[in-house]
Formats: structure tokens, C-alpha cells, sequence
């Protein structure tokens, strides 16, 4: 495979003499794993990133541990923990955070996509997405990279270029001609000559917006408008993204321009009337490092999980640290703390301004792209294998579609008896576990649709009186947990709990179900029941983390 513009170092940089070797060799699994949009064998890491099979073993092994990638079979897979470091550039730049409501709401309005984008050297990074859901739709992913010269940000960025700005540029376009080393983009079909994208960007600085008319693929087309700091330097770029089945590039343009500068207003104003927010509290993973390396011996690499953990150092209210606060944030030795950062700017992560540092949008290139898209089903899956793998009894995961729930993610036992439900498989929720759970996190407004009676009786056991139902979701809401037991069918026994959202809000439910011969009531409830709790916090763990910048669909 080509060389990849997503991997540092340049083949013209020095390595610093104090660089992190270990570190450098950690970040280019992460960044091929990331290429190979999340899942990759150990051996075909070996082959793409050229290093000894005990060495991507060992890498393997560490970020495991931390929690970053999971081995499934021959097969490293990345997991959400891992957006935890795009989450902390995302944090430290604020502009998500600042922005991406009026940005859906533009989107609302519009009914097309809407996108922010910073500037990464030569080429764009999207942070925001409101995205519309349409048999065409807009498929870049948050982290994503894009060359500046194939899009409508591109030119308003680089008004802002300075001449090494545009040499670094020239000589990247003369040695990738056809931009393959921009994963996220199609190959150019057709050469263009460097005199159209100066051209784009001569008119870009002085029109105050710029155009992409089907310059990264045919039928997509985007109007773009730069969001200005106090300082009037370019932040941000927002874009509205249409299909040429909907607009043509004028028609784009004269529609969507009016409405998106009115926007683009708004969120400067917003920019200069934020206020500071006082620093979150860090990861600070040094102790842990230390432990996992004593429990772990050679198999675990604590220098890479150091040097990964100082990318968690930043965040809200933590953007520029100097060397000091990162070694206070983290619980690092200085010198520790400095060979992690020199590593990590060799490597474009991390960047230097005097004695302080900033984390650079390449931050996103760690998994961030395929891991944005993570459903709660996937993030479930493995959690839930875990747990029946555990009891050896099924285990599912479900969400409230109108009075019935419905499964979107199951791992069944091989048993010659077992419960026999498919995913999209819907049920009453009024009488199985799963949806009590769900059912008692509503408001008295919105569990009435549920307790207007009469309620069928599917066994000679369900509850059917409203009031007694009502009852019933009490004691869910306050237990935490919901036991069914041949409510929904004879010798049906289940047990749930709610998994929540950032918010805390019930977005859905885990349970695992058997047949009443299984176990008692009790023993669901001594034996299961904790089992059952543990799994529901882990994803909800993973939830957090992949919910904080982007929204996880349910199902």
C-alpha cells in the first residue's frame, strides 16, 4: 500500500535524538488500524507497518489493556475508549462544543448537511457533523482529512498560508499528483494545475466565501463561509453540503449563502462573549501505568501508554500547558513527561509555541474517523459476549419503539433449550424486563400511554391491571433493575437493567434471559444481577466517551 499522508514523520524529518521510540512505534499501529477502518489482524499489522510480530503483539497487548483496541480472535479491533484522545483535542479547542448547535439547527432549517472543519497543514479535518439522512448523504466522518485544494474550506484556510505554507503544499501535490495518500477521498481523476487552487483562493479572500463544485467526486457540492476569532484569524470553516440532484452549484450558492452567513454572525458572536471555563479534571494515568506494567511484565509497554496518556493531559479548560502542567496532570516525571512531547510534535500530534503546547488536529487520525460512526449495538456487542460468555445464558440488548421494545443486539448461548429471539425481533414492553427498565425511567406523561388499560394477558401471570403495572414501574425505577418471570411466556424468567446516555437519561436496556429451570428468582438476583450491572456499566463507559462530540444512533 501507498505511503499515507495520516502517518507521520515526513520523509525529510530528523528523528529527535529523545524521541520515544516505543511511542513512535505504538501511535503507527493505531494510525493503520484507523486506515484499516478499525479492524486488522495482527499479521497484516505486521505487514503494513513493517514492525516484528512480537513487537505489534506487545503493542497489541498494551493498548488493550488500556482499553483502546480489543482482540477478537487473529483480529485487533479499535474500541470507543480509544476516542478518548480526539475527544481531548475536540475539549481543548471548544469549537464543537461552542458551535454544533447552531450548526444542526442550520441543518434543520436547510434540510442538507452542515459541517466545521479546521485547517490540518495542507488539508482539512471535519469536527462537526448534522448530517441528513438520505439514500445520498454525506459519508465523511469526523477526522477525517481531506486536501484543502479539493474543497470548498480549502481556499478560505489558506488565505491564512504562508509561503512555507504553500511550498509545503506544491510539494506534496508533486509528489502525490493524485492525492492517494487522503484516504477518506476517491483518487483525482484528472490532473489540475496549481494555478486553479491560488485562483480559488484569490477569490475566496476577497469574495469572503468559496465553492466546491464536484471537485472531490461527481454530484457533491458545497458552499463554505469562514467563522472568524477575536483576533480575526479563520477558526473554523461551517459548510452546507448538497447533491447536484438538488442544487446546482449557483443555485447552492444564491439559496444558502444568506442564511449561512446570518449563522456564521451568530457563532462569532458566540465565540467572543464565551466565557472561560475552569480546567476538568485530567486523566492522570501514571499510577495505573505502573501498576498494569508490574501486573503485565514485558507484554505491556508502559513508555507508549505514558506517552499516549499525556494526549489526555488536554481538554476543556486545559488547551495550552506547559511542560509543568502536563507532568502535574498526569503524574509524570518531567523528563518522562518532555520525551513524550518532543515524540509527539516529531509526529505532528503536539504542537510547540514557546514553552507551551497544544494538541493539533492530527489527535483525530487515532481511530477517531471509524470509531464516529459507532452504533450503541456495536459498542454493545462485545459487552454483551462477555456476559453470556460469563453465564452461559443469552443476553441482549434492547431500545423502546413506541409500546414494544425492540432487540437490537443479541449473543445467544448454544444450549439445546434457549430463547429463541432474533435482532428486530419487537415485544410488548409492558411485559418483559427489558421494558420495564425503560418504561420506569419516564415521566408520569409519558408512561400513560402504557397504563391505559386493558393490557392483554400473554400468560396467566402478566400484569394487566394499569395500576397494579404502575406499581410495579415504582419499584423498577427505585430497584434499578426489572425480573420478569412468565409474564411474557411460561418458564420465561429475564432480568434488566437500563444502560444510560451522557445525560442520564435510559436510551435503552441489557438483559440476559433462561428458562426458569435455569435459576431461582433469588439466584437472578444474587448471581446474575451483578454480572448484569457490571455490563451495563461498561457500556455505558464506552457510550460516554463515544457520545461526547458525536451522537451515537441507538440502533
Amino acid at each position: 500500500m501507498p505511503p499515507t499522508h495520516l502517518t507521520p514523520p515526513k520523509p525529510d524529518a530528523v528523528e529527535p535524538a529523545e524521541a520515544v521510540a516505543p511511542l513512535m512505534r505504538g501511535l503507527t499501529v493505531l494510525h493503520r488500524l484507523t486506515e484499516a477502518d478499525g479492524t486488522q489482524s495482527l499479521s497484516g499489522l505486521e505487514k503494513t507497518t513493517g514492525l516484528a510480530r512480537s513487537t505489534v503483539d506487545r503493542i497489541a497487548a498494551t493498548l488493550a489493556r488500556m482499553g483502546y483496541l480489543r482482540l477478537d480472535g487473529r483480529d485487533a479491533v479499535l474500541t470507543p475508549r480509544l476516542m478518548e484522545l480526539g475527544n481531548a483535542y475536540l475539549a481543548a479547542l471548544r469549537l464543537p462544543r461552542l458551535l454544533d448547535t447552531r450548526a444542526d439547527a442550520l441543518a434543520d432549517e436547510l434540510d442538507e448537511s452542515v459541517s466545521l472543519a479546521v485547517a490540518d497543514r495542507d488539508g482539512i479535518r471535519f469536527i462537526h457533523q448534522a448530517t441528513r439522512r438520505r439514500a445520498m448523504s454525506l459519508s465523511f466522518r469526523i477526522g477525517d482529512l481531506l486536501p484543502a485544494e479539493r474543497t470548498a474550506p480549502g481556499p478560505l484556510f489558506a488565505t491564512e498560508w504562508t509561503l512555507e505554507d504553500w511550498a509545503r503544499w506544491r510539494d506534496r501535490r508533486a509528489a502525490d499528483p493524485q492525492e492517494r495518500t487522503f484516504p477518506a477521498v476517491p483518487p483525482r481523476e484528472r490532473p489540475t494545475r496549481d494555478t486553479e487552487f491560488e485562483e480559488r483562493t484569490h477569490q475566496a479572500g476577497t469574495r469572503g466565501w468559496a465553492l466546491d463544485d464536484q471537485l472531490i467526486e461527481p454530484g457533491l457540492i458545497a458552499v463554505s463561509v469562514p467563522v472568524r476569532d477575536r483576533g480575526g484569524h479563520v477558526a473554523c470553516v461551517v459548510s452546507v453540503v448538497s447533491h447536484t440532484s438538488r442544487h446546482t452549484a449557483d443555485s447552492l450558492r444564491e439559496t444558502m449563502l444568506p442564511r449561512l452567513r446570518a449563522t456564521v454572525h451568530a457563532m462569532e458572536r458566540d465565540l467572543r462573549e464565551a466565557p472561560a471555563r475552569p480546567p476538568a479534571a485530567p486523566a492522570g494515568l501514571a499510577a495505573w501505568t505502573g501498576a498494569s506494567k508490574q501486573e503485565l511484565g514485558r507484554e505491556f509497554v508502559e513508555s507508549l501508554a505514558r506517552g499516549l496518556t499525556v494526549i489526555t493531559a488536554f481538554g476543556e479548560g486545559r488547551a495550552e500547558l506547559t511542560l509543568t502542567e502536563v507532568a502535574q496532570a498526569t503524574g509524570l516525571a518531567r523528563a518522562t513527561a518532555r520525551r513524550a512531547l518532543i515524540t509527539l510534535e516529531h509526529l505532528g500530534h503536539v504542537a510547540s509555541h514557546g514553552r507551551h503546547f497544544t494538541l493539533t488536529p492530527r489527535v483525530l487520525s487515532l481511530g477517531f474517523p471509524p470509531l464516529s460512526r459507532t452504533t450503541l449495538p456495536q459498542i454493545a456487542a462485545p459487552h454483551l459476549a462477555d456476559l453470556a460468555g460469563r453465564l452461559h445464558d443469552s443476553a441482549s440488548l434492547a431500545v423502546l419503539t413506541g409500546d414494544e421494545i425492540q432487540y437490537t443486539a443479541r449473543v445467544a448461548t448454544s444450549r439445546i433449550m434457549s430463547v429463541n429471539i432474533t435482532v428486530g425481533t419487537r415485544l410488548p414492553a409492558y411485559a418483559t424486563s427489558l421494558g420495564r427498565v425503560m418504561m420506569a425511567d419516564l415521566s408520569p406523561a409519558g408512561r400513560e400511554p402504557f397504563l391505559t388499560g386493558p393490557l392483554d394477558a400473554l400468560t396467566p401471570h402478566t400484569v394487566t391491571d394499569p395500576a397494579a403495572l404502575a406499581a410495579v414501574l415504582d419499584r423498577v425505577r427505585s430497584a434499578g433493575y426489572a425480573l420478569v418471570d412468565g409474564e411474557l411466556e411460561e418458564g420465561l424468567r429475564s432480568i434488566a437493567a437500563p444502560v444510560r446516555d451522557r445525560t442520564g437519561a435510559v436510551v435503552a436496556a441489557v438483559n440476559v434471559a433462561m428458562h426458569s429451570s435455569r435459576r431461582t428468582v433469588e439466584r437472578c438476583v444474587t448471581e446474575v444481577l451483578p454480572e448484569l450491572a457490571a455490563t451495563a456499566g461498561a457500556i455505558e463507559a464506552d457510550l460516554r466517551v463515544a457520545g461526547r462530540f458525536t451522537r451515537v444512533p441507538v440502533a
